[in-house]
């Protein structure tokens, strides 16, 4: 197959863009959509965060999936599937009913949205592979843009729309993406090109990447999905994904009809296990903090500033945005490794700014802008960063490896990250409750629930609705100061995350300081890493 020519890779590229703003539609839309469903479906915390959930761990398990059979089915077929997600994503929240189809939709529109970074991340890495990281910046800048521009639209249409037909705009971008991708030529993968087998590529990940990955699914199924009682407990389901990872490791492959090529009988890349380890800090650091900030920030942002807190989202994702796109002399100057710690270092900062701010009802507008700005300067670089370390010292796993990065990020974000992050509210606003107002709590808080991280304690939905609402109620200062604190807390928990990647980062710069300094990886056998 010939290369292809500069414009074909442009086409390329700006089909991938326009298909990554499409699963930035689905975020935005549902995290500004949130609150309403969260009133007129009588929702908890909890449950909110199972749905944000819900969008977010499928993406991990169809982008899994897609890794292993993508070079044989092709891109084509892959982007087909995702733009039937989408559509699909769209009807079922238009027409929900409650909380099981609204858990559903979100489902649908996860697998959409892991369909296509399945496809894009290894086919701009395929494209641009003398400067990986760069390009995959420039890339996912496209997931900023899809933000500002669905922030933009619905928060200036506001309550002139429904929110079925604020869903109904997604439609928009997933068409156009589809058109684009019709009888598109691709590129052939690196890994195909180097003659890298599906063995060595499974070799990359290993069983040790594989148990992983199967814990957060079928912790999910065995929770939520299928609501198995005997298999709920932590043990059983660590029986369960040590069993498939077993048979990960005795995989055999045959991939060209000659014969097997033999089991894959490999623990992984250590240096790659513990960076999957450090996605599920990541994600919910940067993901599951922009999932939840319109609702932790927004008495302090209405106080402050008169205006919808979602303006704030809008606000970093310009920045997001703009830096990924001017993110060459960044990246060149710090290498992969420097700008991954300095973002940690920054965002610490930035999100425990703003727990602080979220409870303070008297602060300044410029402050919140200020905290607002490190918050999302910090956040910037996170994702497609780590998608182009991986793509640099792990070559050999293809779209393997740089897609199950990204897989387990969403995976742990919506299994543990979204769910934590709503039972931590939960929690800090019942205890802020009772230790405020013990008779109101007595009559506003729920007995206790359960949820994948186990039992918990939520302001019923009578409670919640007092909170939210600006008409005088007896008991409604308590409640909205409850919430206000429950909100500040959970930012401070979750400005922990950052400083363990942090200390993690300067571990590995550490590493590779001391073996020369950072270099990527090629596939003409100039392997820097080989004990990684």
């Amino acid at each position: 197959m010939t290369e292809l020519t500069a414009e074909a890779r442009k086409r390329i590229f700006l089909a991938c863009f326009i298909a990554l703003i499409t699963t930035a539609f689905a975020f935005m839309l549902r995290m500004m959509i949130m609150p309403t469903w969260e009133a007129d479906f009588e929702l908890d915390k909890t449950q909110v965060g199972t749905i944000f959930g819900a969008g977010l761990w499928p993406f991990g398990v169809s982008i899994v999936l897609f890794s292993l059979v993508l070079d044989r089915i092709g891109y084509g077929p892959a982007m087909a599937f995702a733009f039937f997600c989408f559509i699909s994503f769209a009807v079922l929240s238009i027409f929900a009913t409650g909380f099981s189809m609204l858990y559903w939709a979100s489902i649908l529109g996860a697998l959409g949205a892991g369909t296509v970074e399945a496809v894009i991340n290894p086919l701009i890495a395929d494209m641009y592979k003398e400067n990986k990281t760069t390009w995959l910046n420039i890339l996912h800048a496209g997931w900023p843009g899809g933000l500002v521009l669905t922030g933009i639209v619905v928060l200036g249409i506001g309550d002139a729309m429904s929110w079925q037909w604020k869903i109904a705009l997604i439609i928009i971008p997933a068409c156009v993406f589809g058109f684009m991708m019709l009888n598109m030529r691709f590129p052939i993968s690196e890994r195909v090109k180097a003659g890298i087998s599906d063995r060595e590529m499974l070799r990359q990940v290993g069983w040790g990447g594989a148990f992983i990955v199967a814990l957060l699914i079928v912790m999910e199924l065995t929770t939520n999905v299928l609501g198995i009682e005997m298999l709920q407990s932590f043990g059983a389901q660590v029986v369960i994904a040590g069993f498939i990872a077993a048979i990960y490791g005795m995989f055999i492959t045959d991939t060209d009809g000659n014969g097997l090529e033999g089991a894959v009988r490999s623990f992984g890349r250590p240096m790659y296990i513990f960076l999957l380890l450090i996605m599920l800090a990541l994600a919910t650091t940067e993901l599951g903090t922009d999932t939840w900030i319109k609702d932790l920030l927004g008495p302090a942002i209405n106080n402050a500033l008169g205006i919808d807190s979602g303006w704030v989202l809008v606000y970093t994702a310009a920045i997001m945005m703009t830096l990924r796109l001017v993110c060459g002399p960044i990246v060149a100057a710090l290498k992969p490794l420097g700008v991954l710690a300095a973002s940690a270092a920054i965002v610490t900062l930035g999100i425990w700014w703003l727990g602080v701010l979220a409870d303070d009802v008297a602060v300044g507008a410029g402050v919140i802008i200020l905290a607002a700005t490190i918050y999302g300067v910090g956040q910037t670089f996170f994702w497609p960063t780590t998608l182009g370390f991986v793509s640099e010292q792990f070559p050999k796993g293809g779209a393997m490896t740089i897609n199950l990065i990204a897989g387990v990020g969403m995976l742990g974000l919506g299994v543990l990250g979204s769910v934590w992050l709503g039972q931590v509210q939960d929690t800090e606003i019942v205890r802020a409750l009772q230790e405020a107002d013990a008779e109101v709590a007595a009559l506003y808080v729920d007995e206790d629930k359960s949820s994948l991280l186990g039992s918990y304690s939520a302001l019923s939905a009578e409670g919640a609705g007092i909170a939210r609402s600006k008409d005088p109620h007896l008991h409604q200062e308590a409640l909205v100061t409850a919430q206000r604190i429950g909100k500040a807390e959970a930012l401070f928990a979750v400005s922990i995350l950052p400083i363990v990647m942090l200390v993690s980062y300067l571990c590995l710069i550490t590493w590779f300081d001391q073996r020369g300094g950072y270099r990527p990886v090629s596939l003409d056998g100039n392997d820097t890493s080989k004990s990684t």
